[in-house]
């Protein structure tokens, strides 16, 4: 996988990428230009077994994953990176998405939960501090 440009002309570091784990292809519709705008670069798989294998690139800096995949949980993912030996930081995304379901999350390993629908700002927020945790945040990627 090749470097990408950020908007500032140099390369992205490909750590920098974010990994969406999701059924829906319209909410990667939705998410793709968000992050992309960011200089982040986006994949999107549908289950939990393929993203085992693309976190295993050492690509992604950040995951963020549907509460419910078809072969897994959000609590899966979250053993999945435990299990990397770099740091990947994940974020649960669900439409029941609540207090208690976050402080779950908190205490479960995940770093935040985005609620559905998504908001570009609160997306970009989100994810802009969950690369920045892992220390991927590439130059010149910032919330917009």
């Amino acid at each position: 996988m090749e470097p990408k440009r950020n908007s500032a002309g140099g390369h992205t570091p490909l750590s920098s990428a974010v990994l969406f784990v999701s059924p829906s292809v319209e909410d990667a519709r939705t998410l793709a230009p968000i992050l992309e705008a960011m200089g982040l670069p986006f994949s999107h798989v549908t289950q939990l077994a393929l993203a085992k294998d693309l976190l295993e690139t050492g690509v992604f800096g950040a995951v963020l994953t549907e509460a419910t995949l078809p072969d897994g949980t959000w609590r899966d993912m979250v053993g999945v990176t435990a299990q990397i030996k770099r740091k990947v930081t994940v974020v649960v995304t669900d439409l029941l998405a609540d207090a208690r379901f976050w402080v779950e999350a908190l205490e479960s390993g995940a770093y935040d939960l985005l609620p559905k629908p998504f908001s570009r700002e609160e997306v970009q927020w989100v994810m802009a501090n969950a690369v920045a945790r892992s220390g991927l945040l590439p130059s010149g990627a910032a919330a917009a």
